[in-house]
């Protein structure tokens, strides 16, 4: 198995930016932006370990971030030089001896998806050396000193360029060799010096217009709307059910809204092997919308297993129609539901999780990322769902409890179907998808995720 290691580039000074400090050290939905990047890079199976370059003023601060976010798969931090190409060589020089390919990635690309990783790496199977970038969208002129039109270059034949490159590990030395052995070449990044002296065909693995790179003020704006909506796949990834269920039978936990639908296609799936797990409902007396019964029943539960490691919330209202047709009862029972019940059983569960480092799983709708007609309350309450569970993450990742937001796509429930009647069986997610998918969760290390659920997989 071919051993890859990222080498994250984290020792700009920020000049673009402005400011005192680097962009990469600016926060964002409450943690660094490099915080992010590494989170991002942590979760993937194609990736064995990671380089940090920084500037030397930052190396105890970046180091004080690995050991606060237990960071598993940072190897090193080391210092960087004054220019790109002198960080990058750090980086290399860093490398295991057994390291085969290694990615070069921009600290501040937050946003690298588990699938441009592992094309990156399924590329490198076949080619030498690749580059991530996307079709460019606008047209592009060239033009001389006196800003005149000297070419238009055909759209078709332009990319715009990303993070991560990479290479195998022979190629990159022998490119940086020869770079600082003549010593007057002009390039801006490691392709380009693999270009210039002709050692490998590169290959262009499709980026994602969300890979961005927050460069500028304005773009820390766009990137807070990102985090915001960003999602990741059910995980861990790789692992099969039967794993998965096999990792849950020492734990024990509660479903709330577990009668029918997806809550109870998790009690179900979870009991038949043989996972300690209690599900509570209305019909068992216990309505979200009432703190009392939700004390009783994590209170229940946790007398008779002595600890709870995992709290689901699957109960859910719809009500389809105007807000003027809505009585006061019909918003508050809504809301109740759909929100503040969720906020409460978060409130009542941190002290069981907590105790446990356990995980806590909320649920949202397609719908949360745009208000739409007849669906006013629905949506907010979903919008306000994601809000709710991210700020949280954020405040209890220092007690190692997780927490997470499942996001499926219109799902055969017996809600949905009381509001839709019968529809296309082949336009809806079955149940048990989603309940396996929230099962998968369970078991991962991130906090703070929207995990999107799609017919045909995660994501």
């Amino acid at each position: 198995m071919m051993k890859t290691q990222m080498i994250i580039l984290a020792g700009g000074s920020g000049e673009r930016f402005g400011g005192n400090i680097p962009k990469q050290f600016v926060k964002i939905a409450g943690k660094t932006i490099i915080e992010h990047t590494i989170a991002q890079i942590e979760r993937s199976d194609e990736i064995d370990s990671m380089i940090i370059v920084v500037h030397e003023r930052f190396y105890d601060y970046m180091n004080d971030l690995i050991l606060a976010n237990h960071f598993s798969k940072v190897k090193k931090v080391i210092v960087g030089g004054a220019s790109r190409q002198e960080s990058s060589y750090a980086g290399i020089c860093a490398c295991d001896e057994d390291t085969e390919n290694i990615l070069f990635h921009d600290a501040i690309r937050p946003f690298v998806s588990e699938r441009i990783l592992r094309d990156c790496v399924e590329a490198l199977k076949t080619y030498d050396a690749i580059d991530v970038a996307i079709p460019c969208a606008d047209t592009i002129i060239q033009v001389d000193d006196a800003g005149i039109i000297e070419d238009v270059p055909k759209r078709k034949y332009l990319r715009r360029g990303q993070t991560p490159q990479g290479f195998k590990l022979p190629v990159i030395k022998e490119a940086y060799r020869r770079f600082f052995e003549d010593g007057n070449v002009e390039v801006t990044d490691d392709c380009g010096i693999v270009r210039h002296y002709g050692l490998a065909d590169i290959y262009v693995v499709d980026g994602s217009e969300q890979n961005i790179k927050i460069t500028y003020h304005e773009d820390i704006y766009l990137a807070d709307k990102l985090f915001q909506i960003h999602s990741v796949e059910a995980g861990p990834a790789g692992m099969e059910m039967q794993d998965v269920y096999k990792g849950l039978q020492d734990k024990a936990g509660v479903v709330i809204g577990a009668g029918s639908g997806i809550g109870a296609d998790i009690v179900r799936l979870l009991s038949e092997h043989d996972c300690r797990v209690f599900g509570y409902s209305r019909k068992t007396g216990c309505d979200i919308c009432k703190t009392e019964q939700i004390d009783a029943a994590l209170k229940d539960s946790y007398e008779k297993c002595g600890k709870i490691d995992y709290v689901i919330n699957t109960a859910g209202l719809l009500q389809i129609g105007k807000l003027e047709s809505m009585t006061e009862d019909d918003i508050l029972r809504l809301i109740h539901t759909d929100y503040t019940g969720a906020v409460n059983l978060t409130k009542a569960s941190l002290p069981y999780l907590t105790e446990t480092k356990g995980s806590l799983i909320l649920f949202t709708s397609s719908s949360y990322t745009r208000g739409r007609a007849l669906y006013s309350l629905y949506s907010s309450s979903k919008a306000a769902i994601v809000n709710f569970a991210q700020a949280m993450a954020e405040e209890t990742i220092g007690d190692g409890v997780r927490i997470n937001v499942m996001n499926p796509e219109r799902t055969d429930t017996p809600m949905r179907r009381s509001n839709f009647g019968n529809e296309p069986k082949d336009t809806l997610l079955d149940s048990v998808t989603v309940a396996e998918a929230t099962i998968r969760t369970l078991l991962a290390e991130y906090t703070g995720q929207v995990i999107d659920i799609r017919r045909g997989g995660s994501k």
